[in-house]
């Protein structure tokens, strides 16, 4: 035998280091030493819980450092609100109409000085950031459906609640977007997971607190064309609206101011943009505004219909993936071009096209990106009461980088449609 096969064979006879050790150990009675490798499994597991417990209350941390700030929106709108409600016996005050806001939002103002808070202010910010956690939920369940890693769905769900619009609106601006889109959102995870009823009753639900909730009505179209929705589904988004409002017609509401309160919402302001990075950034003027207006809404319609219809004759199947991406361009494309849309019309947009960066990470990563940071320059001079012409960045810009993210997301729809369409059968 050779002198290194000799070797190699003592080497292997010889004990390991690890061996060593527990013979040492067991010999002298005394725990074998602790190994180098590192901590262990369970170990780790609990510095990752402390970890994000901590990143959880920092959030909050964030938020509650912004609940002190008053915005002209709050002065002007929501306090007034709060006064008339205390000063008219508070559930009475429902039979007038002091708020341009929908009958739930109303319940809540009505609630509100019976509620433990400090301060209205504190009250109302605390109710939206209450639905700012019911968007993370939906965006960690809808994630969920395509990652089966927990953590990638819980790292959705902290970046849609650290959003900074989302932040913003809640906890400094006052206003309750988060409301309408948590909703929203609700309704697309039922209409992932086949459950038509549910996602109309939550459509309904986006629908009674704000008007915006149709930005997702190309998506429901769709749905129901494609025989997704039952047509019968629909009765659900009209029962609830109608329910909801019963509370206030009981008190003594009228129901015919009730039913309208959305067409007079969309009268009150003749701009063709207020602060929307949309198309109509690039017509600015003060003559020929409202016959602009109705060539915009006509305009909305048809590019809403060719839009449904492009998807019925495409004849793909429609997976979760395609359902985001036609919900995601539908929250995009209809603000765009509809007129009079304010800068948090986006709100929407900025949440669902996080989801479907998701789920399509390598192609449309950076589409929430432009998205968000349009929507973010259009809350500045809001947030901080800027001069007019006073913006952080040129609005035309941000109305051509929003076109250029919907214009990556339609690219996309068709590249991905025209690649896996299904064949028509042969004829003879």
């Amino acid at each position: 035998m050779s002198l290194s096969g000799s070797l190699r064979r003592e080497t292997e006879d010889e004990p390991s280091a690890t061996e060593r050790t527990t013979e040492i150990a067991a010999a002298t009675g005394e725990p074998p030493s602790v190994s180098p490798e590192g901590p262990s499994e369970r170990t780790r597991r609990f510095y990752v819980i402390a970890l994000a417990a901590l990143l959880v209350l920092l959030a909050f941390g964030v938020r509650l450092a912004l609940f002190r700030y008053q915005t002209a929106d709050y002065t002007a709108f929501y306090r007034r609100w709060y006064d008339f409600v205390v000063s008219h016996g508070g559930i009475e005050a429902l039979k007038y109409e002091f708020s341009d806001l929908n009958a739930p939002y109303r319940y809540f103002m009505v609630l509100l000085p019976h509620l433990p808070v400090p301060s209205p202010l504190a009250g109302i910010k605390a109710f939206s950031v209450f639905f700012d956690m019911v968007i993370a939920f939906f965006v960690f369940r809808i994630v969920a459906l395509k990652h089966p890693s927990r953590w990638i769905a819980a790292a959705a769900a902290f970046t849609a609640f650290m959003l900074p619009t989302v932040v913003i609106n809640s906890a400094m601006w006052a206003q309750g977007d988060a409301i309408y889109t948590a909703f929203s959102l609700g309704a697309v995870y039922f209409l992932l997971r086949k459950r038509p009823w549910w996602a109309c009753v939550f459509f309904g639900l986006a629908l009674s607190f704000k008007l915006q909730a149709i930005f997702l009505f190309p998506l429901l179209l769709v749905m129901v064309l494609l025989g997704r929705v039952p047509w019968r589904a629909l009765v659900a988004i009209p029962v609830v609206y109608l329910l909801l409002d019963v509370p206030a017609l009981l008190v003594g509401a009228s129901p015919s101011k009730l039913l309208t309160v959305y067409f007079s919402q969309t009268s009150i302001y003749p701009q063709l943009t207020l602060s929307a990075p949309n198309i109509w950034q690039f017509f600015r003027g003060e003559h020929g505004m409202e016959t602009m207006k109705t060539a915009a809404v006509l305009l909305t319609a048809l590019l809403v219909f060719t839009l449904c219809l492009l998807v019925v004759l495409s004849r793909v199947e429609l997976t979760d993936t395609r359902i985001l991406l036609i919900g995601a361009i539908s929250a995009v494309l209809v603000p765009f071009v509809l007129p009079s849309m304010h800068e948090r019309y986006f709100y929407l947009a900025d949440v669902l096209t996080l989801v479907l960066a998701f789920y399509l990470p390598r192609q449309l990563w950076y589409v929430p990106i432009i998205v968000e940071f349009c929507s973010l320059m259009c809350y500045m001079p809001n947030i901080f009461f800027a001069k007019e012409g006073g913006e952080v960045v040129d609005f035309r810009i941000l109305a051509a980088l929003e076109l250029c993210a919907l214009i990556v997301l339609v690219r996309y729809a068709v590249w991905d449609f025209r690649k896996h369409r299904v064949p028509e059968p042969l004829t003879r």
